[in-house]
């Protein structure tokens, strides 16, 4: 009696947790505006703890969970995204692509202004991406364009169309994430559910398949050659990555670190921890030799799959226009910076003006350093050290750069899923306050609420200072302790 007591208690918590989170979806998809400031915090806050409680209560119990977490994403099948503008020059852009024109040649703005409509819906997209994204040439990378052009496919002359084959390309990329996502899990001996701490959670859900970002297709092609690089298949997970990279841009930074991967891993078995132990000098050096050489591999197979993929786009306006389009991400936009926001700050004191162009261009070489500061000083051996060394190398990223998007933080959050950090899900919480992030008392004042922004970041660093020095320093601290007794 008391089993099954405890059985009837556990289902009809689960029908509780889904029917709540079905109807907070609904109201965040179909009657959300984006402005009604108190209303999304409610709803986000609300779905956030639901999901805390449910990959608590659940997770020894995983098909639930895969359930729940697609169920929740029908949700938003037929919603037009209302909390980004985006998805207009996705689809301006596979539209273009079916037209026969080369989107990274064209700008939108290009077109209206004359008069010209090249494409079904012209003016619409253009009025919905708004004046910002359409005077810009495309920056999406050529896998991320193929998604486009398929929406354009099948639905050319209808928005909802394109935005709902669109979703469910995302969506499907989810399923992809969470299926190579256990695997590796599982290879690493880590708990399955962890899993669900990115297919579950509200932002992602929100991010991918409500507001239409590409991330999340990226982020399919990461882990999966993630785990096809821990099974010891590096060549495939070469083509796999540079997959990745052709969604989007963000995977190049990583490829530095692979360097102590390939060093370091035994030839007879690419997911051992330990380097191979050869007693002869000719058999160290060729030892070596080879691991050298599969590296170089690596990477030309990484960088000759993602020039194939630009290939069709290539020309020299290409060239010009799209590293362009990269540069205003360090040298013009600014939103929710931290560290940035706080130089830019101390510039104002000596300069009292445009400190984006001076800082901006200092950004990329701080990264670099920080970069090959791990690649060659830091130990990425093993498949763990080696995701853990991805995290921190695209925190320091996102922590100095000029523009961080809320769905930006998504690659954060899958990496730390197989490491033992959690600031990244503390960070998928509090980053709904970028949203806020122009709410001032003033409504003649546009520029950002930087309180806002300050109490976001008061708990992204704390949670990360805790993580990473405090609660290290703590467990080396008691290892000594334990060895000396």
């Amino acid at each position: 009696m008391q089993l099954s007591s405890g059985v009837l208690k556990l289902n009809k918590l689960l029908v509780i947790l889904i029917l709540s989170n079905l109807l907070i979806y609904y109201l965040f998809a179909y009657h959300l505006v984006r402005t009604d400031y108190l209303l999304l915090l409610c709803l986000y806050f609300s779905l956030f703890t639901l999901f805390y409680r449910s990959i608590i209560s659940f997770k020894n119990n995983t098909e639930a969970l895969t359930y729940i977490a697609f169920s929740f994403r029908a949700i938003f099948i037929l919603a037009i995204p209302n909390l980004s503008q985006d998805f207009y020059r996705f689809i301006w852009d596979g539209r273009m692509i079916l037209e026969g024109f080369n989107p990274y040649l064209y700008t939108p703005e290009s077109f209206v202004s004359q008069g010209k409509f090249p494409i079904a819906e012209a003016q619409e997209l253009f009025n919905g991406m708004g004046v910002l994204n359409a005077s810009h040439f495309t920056n999406y990378p050529p896998l991320n364009q193929l998604c486009f052009a398929i929406a354009a496919l099948f639905t050319n002359k209808s928005l909802l169309g394109s935005v709902v084959l669109m979703r469910l390309l995302v969506i499907v990329a989810d399923f992809g994430t969470l299926h190579f996502g256990k695997k590796l899990l599982k290879k690493l001996k880590l708990p399955m559910h962890a899993i669900f701490w990115y297919v579950l959670n509200p932002f992602i859900i929100i991010e991918f398949t409500g507001n239409l970002h590409f991330e999340g297709v990226m982020i399919f092609f990461l882990v999966w050659s993630l785990y096809l690089m821990h099974m010891g298949k590096w060549p495939w997970a070469a083509i796999v990555l540079a997959f990745s990279i052709s969604v989007k841009l963000i995977p190049l930074i990583f490829l530095p670190l692979f360097f102590q991967w390939f060093a370091s891993s035994s030839l007879s078995n690419c997911t051992s921890t330990t380097p191979v132990n050869v007693s002869t000098n000719y058999g160290r050096d060729s030892s070596l030799l080879l691991r050298m050489t599969r590296l170089i591999s690596f990477y030309a197979i990484v960088i000759s799959v993602v020039l194939l993929l630009f290939t069709p786009f290539y020309s020299s306006e290409f060239i010009n226009n799209y590293t362009e389009t990269i540069a205003l991400w360090f040298n013009n936009f600014e939103f929710n910076g931290s560290l940035y926001y706080i130089a830019r700050e101390i510039g104002y004191c000596f300069r009292g003006y445009n400190e984006i162009a001076i800082i901006g261009k200092t950004i990329p070489y701080l990264i670099l350093l920080f970069v090959l500061l791990l690649t060659f000083f830091r130990k990425n051996k093993t498949t763990q050290q080696l995701i853990t060394a991805m995290l921190l190398v695209l925190s320091f990223y996102y922590f100095t750069a000029t523009t961080v998007h809320p769905w930006y933080i998504s690659t954060l959050l899958i990496l730390s899923v197989f490491t033992h950090y959690k600031y990244p899900l503390v960070w998928s919480f509090i980053i709904i306050l970028s949203y806020l992030a122009y709410l001032n008392t003033n409504k003649a004042d546009k520029s950002e609420n930087l309180w806002i922004i300050a109490l976001e970041y008061l708990i992204v660093y704390g949670v990360f200072i805790w993580e990473i020095f405090i609660k290290n320093f703590q467990k080396r601290k008691s290892k000594s302790i334990l060895k000396l007794d």
